[in-house]
């Protein structure tokens, strides 16, 4: 499968915090229409942590799949699995009781011969959207604490968004784990020019519901102003965002 998209347009907004924990791949200054592997991680575990453990992700990963995988062959999910078992070896290497209160999110996008792959750890949220339908085809199903009471009815929607453990996730790349987490991996050959991919961390999800993202990138407006006007809509409901996206289009 051919697949082409145009320009990607990243989001790495600091806010008024005092660092960014957020990592994307590759750096927005660096994406091209050429690309084929996006990620976007979340950190976490405070100043310097967080931001450590976010950067190692991006860099293991991407580095591994540019040596296992090339973007115009398939994307296997073995090949995968073996990139995040580098991962957690590498992160597993720094561990020396200090910091394990180190740790990331993963969301990862691979577009391949094969069609899209998609994959995630953590409560950052991978998006395939289709405006000229006004759908979201694909929403990744968050691992948060919220998120589980949710679907086990203990907890309403509005509740869920407003829970004072929200931020409590279940599966996350940390160093000194007993048991490695799984990867949750989609995937989807079902591609429309004009579809969007979109790959954000909580900073984005606690100020946007999926209706306000899906009207925003609906809009008859170049992606770049999409772009913007999301940064300015964040901005508008709390000054403190930390958000880290990208916005792929095919």
């Amino acid at each position: 499968m051919k697949i082409e998209i145009l320009q990607p347009q990243g989001i790495n907004e600091i806010g008024n915090r005092q660092n960014q924990e957020d990592s994307l791949f590759p750096s927005v200054e660096l994406a091209t229409a050429d690309d084929r592997l996006f990620m976007v991680c979340d950190g976490m575990g405070g100043h310097e942590h967080g931001e450590m453990a976010s950067q190692l992700v991006c860099n293991v990963l991407s580095e591994y799949l540019k040596e296992h995988w090339a973007d115009d062959s398939v994307l296997s999910d073995d090949v995968l699995q073996d990139a995040l078992d580098e991962v957690f070896r590498k992160i597993n290497a720094l561990d020396n009781g200090s910091m394990r209160q180190m740790g990331t999110t993963l969301t990862l996008l691979a577009l391949h011969r094969g069609g899209v792959t998609m994959a995630h750890l953590g409560d950052s949220r991978i998006y395939h959207l289709r405006p000229s339908e006004q759908r979201i085809l694909y929403k990744s199903r968050d691992h948060s604490l919220a998120y589980d009471l949710f679907l086990a009815g203990e907890l309403t929607f509005d509740e869920m968004t407003h829970y004072d453990r929200k931020n409590v996730i279940t599966r996350a790349i940390m160093p000194g784990m007993e048991r490695q987490p799984k990867l949750d991996i989609a995937h989807t050959t079902d591609l429309q020019p004009g579809d969007y991919f979109l790959l954000c961390s909580d900073g984005l999800l606690e100020r946007m519901d999926d209706g306000q993202l899906l009207q925003q990138l609906s809009t008859n407006s170049p992606d770049e102003d999409k772009r913007r006007q999301i940064v300015i809509e964040t901005e508008k409901m709390r000054t403190t965002i930390r958000l880290g996206s990208y916005i792929s289009r095919a």
